[in-house]
């Protein structure tokens, strides 16, 4: 029996062998691929960007995975990283500097509390007409006094989100009917959330050097966000899709076991509370920590994206450890093969991940990050049609 797109990604997330490996793209829905195919689309009006993903996905005949972002989380700076400086209150006092140098934008501000002043910088970089990159920049935690002024003061979710996410999430619902699934990136793990509040050449020893300060940190980056988090599950979406990369497989299987895992661990808990399954996602080292994976106890984990350029990934190795522990989404390479090689080098790149991936299911296939600016549309047919060439099941 042939599957809808989403009852095929459904059954692979309830550990069932669908009629063939779910086939789709990760498509960032502002800038880069999405800007190059619509030019004309305002990358601001998000809701039309994100249609314009599950149209393309569509017709191109890929099983459709919408991840929202932009649109979503409004303002946009506090989801990128930095503390909540778009609410006020009688304790949380924020002025803002706007500075322009050359294609950044720079928006400096300085947040006045009872108890202590706290600063940032958050930067806005146009790559490109209608592709941006954004980052906090300068970070405003620095001190367990800068942590304590931040867990005491700083404002939570505006009381309007859980409406108006729910209602964004039911938009995209009727656009996306049975032809996919809807992924929101929500808040990231803690140890991705706390890079975004301190100095990552900090946090990387904070828990050998300051072990206490650490534990508040991480314990603050989960308590933030917690609310946010459950806002978004009632909405009605499929997944949460996880940030995990900031604590890469460089740093090791022991330290992410022994400083890590214990709290991203209680935030996926906390993220998988009413069974909507966690995508955990690691864009970069992953096969040190595959085992870890298990432990920390989500549904899915992506992108094992392929070396030399993007990761570490062994396929064929990670599905013979994993078992069905959870599903693994095998990535083909999006810049050195699907940007720049030929269509030659997409289909045998695409046929390998498929044959290393597919055996025994709990598989799914993909480019292995967003797709680039500047990407052949021959290339990215070429994936699509191979991949869908080579999956079904026996």
């Amino acid at each position: 029996m042939t599957l809808t797109s989403r009852q095929r990604f459904l059954k692979v997330l309830n550990k069932e062998m669908p009629d063939r490996v779910p086939v789709t793209l990760f498509i960032q829905d502002q800038g880069h691929f999405i800007n190059q195919l619509y030019p004309q689309v305002d990358p601001w009006d998000t809701l039309t960007n994100q249609i314009k993903v599950i149209e393309f996905q569509r017709e191109i005949g890929a099983d459709v995975f919408v991840r929202l972002l932009f649109g979503l989380y409004e303002p946009i700076y506090w989801r990128f990283g930095g503390l909540n400086v778009d609410q006020e209150n009688e304790n949380w006092e924020v002025h803002h500097e706007e500075v322009q140098h050359n294609e950044t934008r720079i928006r400096r501000s300085t947040i006045r509390t009872p108890e202590g002043t706290l600063s940032q910088e958050f930067s806005t970089y146009e790559v490109r007409p209608g592709t941006l990159l954004y980052a906090c920049t300068k970070k405003p935690i620095h001190t367990p006094k800068d942590l304590k002024i931040a867990a005491k003061y700083e404002p939570g979710m505006a009381e309007s989100f859980p409406v108006y996410v729910k209602d964004y999430v039911q938009k995209i619902r009727t656009a996306l009917g049975e032809d996919g699934i809807i992924g929101v990136w929500s808040p990231n793990g803690p140890f991705n959330t706390a890079s975004r509040l301190i100095d990552e050449t900090n946090l990387y020893s904070l828990f050998l050097i300051e072990p206490d300060f650490y534990h508040e940190l991480m314990e603050f980056s989960i308590n933030r966000v917690i609310t946010t988090t459950r806002a978004i599950d009632a909405a009605g979406i499929d997944v949460h899709i996880i940030g995990g990369n900031v604590a890469g497989g460089f740093l090791g299987k022991r330290n992410y076991d022994r400083h890590i895992l214990p709290y991203e661990k209680k935030y996926i808990d906390i993220v998988q509370e009413n069974g909507t399954p966690a995508v955990y996602h690691n864009c970069g080292q992953i096969m040190n920590l595959i085992e870890s994976y298990k432990d920390l106890g989500v549904k899915w984990v992506e992108p094992f994206s392929p070396p030399p350029k993007l990761g570490d990934a062994n396929l064929k190795k990670a599905k013979e450890v994993v078992d069905d522990a959870y599903v693994i989404t095998g990535g083909v390479d999006q810049v050195l093969v699907i940007q720049q090689g030929s269509v030659d080098d997409v289909r045998k790149a695409t046929e390998q991940t498929m044959r290393d991936g597919k055996p025994g299911g709990n598989f799914i296939i993909q480019n292995a990050d967003f797709l680039e600016y500047d990407t052949p549309l021959k290339n990215v047919e070429a994936f699509v049609q191979t991949a869908i060439k080579h999956s079904a099941y026996d």
